[in-house]
């Protein structure tokens, strides 16, 4: 199915989306001294590289600069929703919900790579399901959903990102990855967990309110 030089390369993904993810924090830590009026600037920035990245993705384009630059500037942008639940629902929420996001990252990903089943099926699937979360997304930028709307699409959102872990772990081990692909996959896996992580962390939010 693959090569053992091409499946290799694995460990590199893990250790290339742990640095991602520390790049990250970096970037949320940078963002407590950003001023409020560069958020949108930067928001729309990351929306940009975000879509620049699914056009690269096929031609194999995307290298460890365009990746740690992403992280950093989607640090900075995730800070405001986090000092958001952080002054509504206080630190302890925060702190559970990125206990809750590592442990169910973790749990997925051990799964995926050990079981034998091939969950490639799941893609087409996923892509709906993101699709029309984004649709919702930018609904309720113009009519906020209710709070009890907002906890399912939260949960939705859980169960969706959940999804994308099980599929990239598994199309990793099914496929194996070349080098050239390795920032692309640490990628995907960084904005499957910080996905998860806002969701989760949306979801206990909302919960610690009611």
């Amino acid at each position: 199915m693959y090569s053992q030089s091409v499946q290799s390369y694995m460990p590199s993904v893990l250790r290339t989306f742990a640095l991602s993810l520390a790049i990250s924090v970096l970037g949320m830590a940078i963002g407590t001294q950003v001023p409020a009026a560069l958020f949108l600037p930067l928001a729309i920035l990351e929306i940009a590289m975000l879509i620049g990245a699914f056009f690269l993705r096929k031609k194999k384009a995307i290298g460890y600069t365009f990746l740690y630059i992403f992280t950093f500037i989607s640090g900075i942008t995730t800070f405001p929703i986090i000092a958001h639940y952080t002054a509504v629902a206080g630190s302890n929420v925060v702190l559970m919900a990125g206990v809750t996001t590592t442990v169910v990252f973790s749990g997925l990903a051990l799964y995926a790579t050990t079981t034998k089943r091939d969950l490639s099926f799941l893609g087409g699937m996923l892509m709906a399901a993101l699709l029309a979360l984004i649709a919702i997304s930018i609904f309720n930028i113009f009519s906020p959903l209710s709070s009890t709307a907002m906890l399912v699409f939260s949960f939705i959102g859980i169960l969706v990102f959940s999804g994308y872990i099980l599929y990239d772990f598994n199309r990793m081990k099914q496929y194996g990855v070349t080098a050239e692909e390795v920032p692309l996959m640490a990628l995907n896996l960084y904005l499957d967990f910080i996905n998860l992580f806002i969701n989760i962390l949306r979801f206990f939010g909302i919960l610690s309110k009611d």
